[in-house]
């Protein structure tokens, strides 16, 4: 049985690292209708995705679903965080940071080769927790399916 992590600020948000507290709903929702990347992606590729990933749901001091992330990871070697959210109700408040600060100290993503994201918007965020540009761009190759979702 893994081990969940579950922490409390003293604002009263949480974050907690047990799949079965995830509002799967809301966080279908956000990715589907809100997000750039994800949009019209399917409720069940979001549970197959969730299933298989170790995830950050973020909560509100009512234990509402507040925000996510989520990392798919090998827990060796390699670590790709994806599906960063802050719900707009919960934003100004530190939450994103504090999001991404957790999920660096999590012990499965110690010690590991290459931490990997992707943003269009983000860069600032995540370049105050050490992530830069490829060193070696040439060295990537990617299979792209454009709009896979809709």
């Amino acid at each position: 049985m893994p081990n969940f992590i579950t922490e409390t600020r003293p604002d009263g948000y949480s974050l907690s690292t047990d799949p079965a507290r995830l509002d799967v709903a809301a966080v279908h929702r956000w990715l589907s209708e809100e997000s750039y990347w994800a949009r019209h992606i399917p409720r069940a590729t979001v549970e197959r995705a969730i299933a298989h990933s170790l995830n950050f749901g973020l909560y509100a001091p009512d234990g509402s679903q507040a925000g996510f992330c989520r990392v798919v990871t090998d827990r060796a070697t390699f670590a790709w965080l994806c599906d960063v959210f802050v719900l707009p109700a919960h934003r100004g408040r530190g939450l994103s940071k504090w999001l991404v600060s957790r999920m660096q100290a999590h012990p499965d993503l110690q010690n590991l080769r290459r931490h990997l994201l992707a943003t269009y918007d983000a860069h600032t965020l995540y370049q105050q927790f050490g992530y830069q540009a490829l060193d070696r761009p040439d060295r990537w190759l990617e299979i792209k399916q454009a709009n896979p979702y809709g």
